[in-house]
């Protein structure tokens, strides 16, 4: 190697992990942000901001505060998606680091509904709502960035790092909530959930840093350079790839429908209908998280040796089988079981289906339409999965049907699932440097 060649590989190798680690921490920061509110919201904000519902109402208040960003989550995947196609991946990115970062910090601040009365729970709403905004637009430009920037044979493993600021999100926030559990003591309730919450500046900051240092993805850099871009994306998309992504909607909903049964509703039966200690399930969470970060990276990588669909659907299968396995072993009380509940559903079933996502839906659509049809075919399905789970479960364990119930839906929803992927092409081998329709995979 000469000396002349020695520095721009140097460089380069500079850029890839800048690029990699901008990406995976953003992702970090976004999730960790929407994971204190999702475990919040099954253990603490019923008390704290709907004091006078019964349990059950407002249990059922709380997660509709949960499941109210759902809804705008797609109106942001078209927001940041119309703006990411048009002008760049790297601004959308920023703002959407912003916006979910401070309203975190704000919501530690919100008064509890006995001191500001009505006002607590609407600040709570309409902070939540500019998350579910933020976070629509904020995956797809994040995996975006790496796999668009991947050489080809690695682009699985490239889309799955991203894809482990979930986990490892999940991780530092079941951290942060037993910690704060833990110096708080009685007064958790009262004031210890705010630390995770504050906590989420510190993140934001480092965050903020690392995405200001990346430059856009080589794919869209040469498309905005011949004047390829699309007008307006969402109509190209629907255009162009309306059963594509219909498709890639669906194989998200029985995923969505199972990570948010068990890793959100399941905190809710743990402490309400079996009356164990809180930490038990902040504990089997961060576990659960654990194995997901290790798992993850080699779901992707597999990917890129047997192809996307297979790892998807082995996934799934996991999902459908410890549905009828997690919540016997959750009732038995017994931490240990408890643990490899979360363990197994987590770091097999949500690693082998969400490690995948990350270069699978970037790899289904056109440079120009990519941030929009990656964004809002996630965010679209994330209505009708995530934000229904913790509702249709606690209704079901109400119900005649019981905690077998949940078992039942949780199996519906992945063949639904499961019939996706088969319906889609393998998209291993997309390129992803090309704008035209025949160097795309055809849909199956």
């Amino acid at each position: 190697m000469n000396s002349s060649t020695a520095p721009a590989q140097t460089a380069s190798r500079r850029g890839t992990v800048n690029i990699l680690a901008a990406s995976t921490i953003g992702s970090i920061v976004e999730w960790y942000d929407y994971n204190i509110f999702a475990t919040s919201s099954a253990v603490v904000f019923p008390t704290v901001f709907f004091p006078h519902a019964t349990p059950f109402v407002g249990t059922m208040e709380s997660f509709a505060t949960f499941a109210a960003s759902f809804l705008l989550r797609p109106i942001g995947a078209l927001i940041f998606g119309h703006f990411g196609d048009r002008h760049g991946r790297k601004t959308s990115l920023i703002v959407t680091l912003l916006m979910m970062g401070l309203t975190t910090v704000f919501i530690g601040l919100i008064p509890s509904a006995d001191a500001i009365g009505s006002a607590a729970p609407l600040l709570l709403v309409l902070f939540r709502l500019v998350q579910g905004v933020a976070l629509g637009g904020e995956w797809g430009g994040g995996v975006l960035m790496t796999t668009e920037h991947a050489a080809e044979h690695r682009r699985g493993l490239w889309g799955a790092l991203p894809q482990i600021g979930s986990p490892t999100a999940n991780l530092c926030a079941s951290g942060m909530m037993a910690l704060a559990a833990a110096i708080s003591g009685n007064a958790f309730i009262e004031w210890g959930w705010r630390i995770p919450f504050l906590a989420g500046a510190v993140l934001l900051a480092i965050g903020f840093v690392m995405r200001r240092t990346v430059s856009d993805s080589p794919a869209f850099r040469e498309i905005k350079q011949q004047g390829n871009t699309a007008r307006f994306p969402l109509l190209s998309l629907l255009r162009h790839d309306t059963k594509t992504l219909l498709l890639a909607a669906g194989t998200r909903i029985g995923v969505d429908v199972a990570y948010y049964t068990f890793a959100t509703y399941s905190l809710s039966y743990l402490t309400r209908n079996l009356h164990l200690d809180t930490n038990i399930g902040f504990i089997a969470l961060a576990v659960g998280a654990a194995c997901e970060v290790v798992v993850i990276p080699m779901a992707g990588a597999l990917s890129d040796r047997i192809g996307r669909k297979k790892v998807f659907l082995g996934g799934l299968t996991v999902f459908a089988i410890w549905s009828f396995l997690f919540f016997p072993l959750v009732s038995s009380g017994f931490q240990v079981l408890v643990i490899l509940a979360f363990a197994v559903a987590l770091g097999l079933g949500h690693a082998g289906t969400w490690g995948i996502m990350g270069s699978l839906y970037p790899e289904l659509f056109r440079t120009q339409e990519r941030y929009t049809g990656a964004s809002f075919s996630f965010q679209l399905a994330g209505i009708f999965g995530g934000a229904l789970a913790p509702f249709i479960a606690t209704a079901l364990v109400s119900s005649s049907l019981g905690i077998a119930g949940v078992a039942i839906y949780l199996l519906i929803a992945c063949a639904l699932s499961f019939a996706c992927v088969l319906a889609l092409p393998e998209t291993r081998s997309a390129n992803l440097r090309a704008a035209n329709e025949e160097n795309r995979p055809e849909t199956g």
